[in-house]
């Protein structure tokens, strides 16, 4: 996968929480921190998202969105 955002964090999901239209992805990125993304319910089915494994957190302005 390229992309045109340099800032991309890998890390390990710890958490995925669906809500009615979108969810929320909890991954940590290493020394104690995380980063929370809310997607849409469909992309974390697409990317079939489940604790334990391992994404890319890729943040561009004020987004953040999750690659497998």
């Amino acid at each position: 996968m390229k992309l045109s955002a340099r800032n991309i964090l890998s890390g390990k999901v710890e958490a995925v929480t669906k809500g009615a239209v979108n969810g929320t992805v909890k991954i940590a990125i290493g020394g104690g921190q995380h980063i929370t993304s809310s997607i849409t319910n469909e992309a974390i089915d697409d990317l079939d998202l489940k604790v334990g494994d391992t994404v890319s957190a890729v943040i561009k302005s004020t987004d953040v969105l999750v690659g497998k």
